[in-house]
């Protein structure tokens, strides 16, 4: 599926920071930024993407922040009090 039927159906632009404990140093985070199109709110990509973490990566998670916008909106509609035609 396209990346605009995906919207249309629902999918969401998803970000999630991720601080996780570096392996070789175990008293310092370091964070990576994900970013893909998800369905919200239960984030099956995400989910997907953590499960792989923390099955294959050495790096034990400390937190994950998550913040999705959609990329297609309805317009939006303001009514106006003047209007100014020119000729």
């Amino acid at each position: 599926m396209t990346s605009f039927g995906r919207q249309m159906d629902g999918y969401r632009l998803t970000t999630a920071e991720i601080n996780y404990w570096r392996p070789d140093h175990p008293h310092l985070l370091q964070q990576f930024v994900w970013q893909k199109l998800d369905l919200v709110p239960h984030f099956p990509e995400l989910s997907r993407f953590l499960a792989f973490w923390e099955r294959e990566l050495d790096g034990k998670l400390h937190i994950v922040r998550v913040a999705a916008a959609g990329l297609i909106q309805p317009a939006e509609y303001r009514w106006v009090d003047n209007e100014l035609k020119l000729h």
